[in-house]
């Protein structure tokens, strides 16, 4: 385990990272590449969606990571990738280090096929696949648009189904999250984020994240370094929040009440990390 003056180092090297990426963009295909971290996912994980999915948008591919699962998940996602060995690939990790980790791993070794863009959506789906297609749709008409976010909010004509307990507390949490970037984010945590792929190539994924859920805090905070390193302008003008059209709660979400509360210790410590760290 690396020590705490050993991640803070790494930490540094972002922005070092950052300034000596690429002047021109990189060359790159047209597939749109999906990570999909598991971890004990056997029981819940069904693979047609992500067929139909893959069917519906040709473009896409499904690239599941194992997260050193204890139950046969492995069996469950090996079997899915026979059935289309052309959009599903698996990338099994030994041991369990954590959504975040799992994210990173899956986002490097997609990134080295030279797609179009990059994301990550959650195994439960409790994001429909459906939504997929307006992401992408939004990445190629809006080319200054590097990022895009699912945010769950209710708006009338929405299917958006939290339990008020859930609801509220994921406000609370957004609110201290908007503070911690110094945005005006609505909803940081939701489960399906898609990239431009030459805009997260250097500096946001190649660094190890300081904490096992709040990569999508970390993500924003890298990208926001990066993009201002580079000298792009206005940092969030490329980051967009779109409002899904559906959501839901989905039972066996593996974030418990403790995890929870470690997820708020280290938004705490993210906040007290110095500017540029």
């Amino acid at each position: 385990m690396k020590s705490s003056s050993a991640r803070g180092r790494a930490e540094n090297d972002v922005s070092a990272v950052a300034t000596a990426a690429r002047a021109e963009p990189v060359s790159h295909g047209t597939d749109v590449v999906i990570v999909v971290p598991c971890f004990d996912e056997g029981k819940r994980l069904h693979g047609e969606p992500f067929l139909a999915c893959a069917s519906a948008l040709p473009r896409v591919r499904f690239l599941f990571v194992d997260d050193g699962s204890r139950d046969d998940t492995r069996v469950v996602l090996d079997a899915l990738r026979a059935r289309a060995p052309a959009v599903v690939d698996v990338l099994p990790l030994e041991t369990n280090g954590g959504k975040a980790e799992a994210v990173r791993r899956g986002v490097l070794q997609a990134l080295g096929g030279l797609p179009y863009a990059v994301g990550y959506w959650d195994a439960d789906l409790a994001t429909p696949l459906d939504e997929l297609g307006r992401f992408v749709e939004l990445l190629e008409r809006r080319p200054e648009v590097v990022m895009v976010m699912g945010s769950r909010v209710a708006l009338l004509g929405r299917d958006i189904r939290r339990s008020p307990l859930r609801h509220y507390l994921g406000r609370l949490f957004a609110t201290a999250a908007s503070w911690v970037l110094g945005l005006r984010v609505y909803d940081t945590q939701c489960g399906a984020k898609l990239f431009r792929a030459d805009a997260v190539r250097e500096g946001i994924f190649d660094i190890p994240f300081a904490t096992r859920w709040l990569l999508d805090i970390e993500i924003l905070q890298r990208l926001l370094r990066v993009r201002g390193a580079l000298g792009s302008g206005e940092a969030t003008a490329g980051i967009h929040e779109l409002p899904l059209e559906a959501w839901r709660d989905v039972r066996g979400s593996k974030l418990s009440g403790p995890q929870m509360l470690r997820a708020a210790i280290d938004l705490l410590r993210l906040a007290a990390r110095p500017s540029g760290t």
